[in-house]
């Protein structure tokens, strides 16, 4: 008799993001980064935003490209703008569009800026206040205001906005910061339900306390410790932590989760 042989043939499973286009704002450095190396893994094309530090965005884009199996057709460009700028966002989704020859199907909203000092609000200078909220909550409403008219309409559109849990804990010495992203909270929930019949959902997702360069700006070890033993899990999140929830709720699997605010923090508030 003849020996049988057996043969095991390796099935790829499909990107859920296979040729997507994704603007991630603030794409380049600590959660952002990780949401764009995370996206480019699903299969997405990436716009990576930034405001100041070309290289690193320059640098991430290489990185995505050289991975990429066509050396002709870039899978990620990076691209300066300020998104407190109108005409800045709508240049940013040209971009995109140019780029890639498609709309936009993603945008993932993670810019954003802290007052490393900590004040408390009779300790927050009118000029700290008005920067905050300038790219925190101006900055979210261009780049969703430009995403309602712009975002790809037949499927698949998504809108994430990146807030905090802070805004469930009502921490000391946030005043302004908190105040910029519950804003944008609200203004989510709402165009989530103005974006009836689109397609597009609409959402935030308020990390916690997430080891990175912004986290750990002013502050002492001490302090860093303390948001440690604060958490069930015994650790900071990680950009990662985030990453992965960004990647599902931009993906199919995603729809059904719309106009909502969720906190991943493991645990922290």
């Amino acid at each position: 008799m003849a020996e049988e042989t057996s043969t095991t043939t390796t099935t790829q499973l499909p990107l859920l993001l296979q040729d997507r286009v994704a603007i991630v704002t603030g794409g380049s450095s600590g959660i952002g980064r990780a949401i764009t190396l995370h996206l480019a893994s699903l299969g997405a094309k990436l716009v990576i935003n930034y405001s100041s530090k070309s290289s690193q965005a320059n640098l991430l884009a290489s990185q995505i490209n050289d991975t990429a199996t066509s050396v002709t057709h870039p899978r990620a460009i990076a691209v300066k703008a300020d998104i407190s700028d109108p005409a800045q966002v709508k240049s940013l989704f040209d971009s995109a569009e140019s780029a890639f020859g498609s709309p936009v199907h993603i945008l993932v909203n993670s810019a954003g800026v802290i007052d490393p000092k900590y004040p408390t609000l009779a300790n927050t200078t009118v000029d700290d206040f008005d920067n905050i909220f300038n790219i925190n909550t101006r900055g979210a409403f261009l780049c969703c205001k430009e995403s309602a008219d712009r975002i790809n309409r037949g499927g698949g559109g998504r809108i994430i906005c990146l807030t905090t849990s802070l805004v469930a804990a009502s921490r000391p010495g946030y005043a302004a910061y908190v105040g910029s992203k519950a804003a944008v909270e609200a203004m989510v929930k709402i165009l989530a339900k103005e974006l009836k019949g689109t397609g597009i959902t609409a959402n935030c997702v308020a990390p916690g306390p997430i080891a990175t360069e912004f986290f750990f700006e002013g502050k002492t070890e001490e302090v860093v410790k303390v948001f440690v033993e604060q958490s069930p899990l015994g650790r900071l999140g990680k950009t990662e932590d985030v990453a992965s929830l960004v990647g599902f709720l931009a993906s199919d699997a995603g729809e059904w989760v719309n106009g909502q605010i969720i906190r991943v923090n493991g645990g922290f508030v």
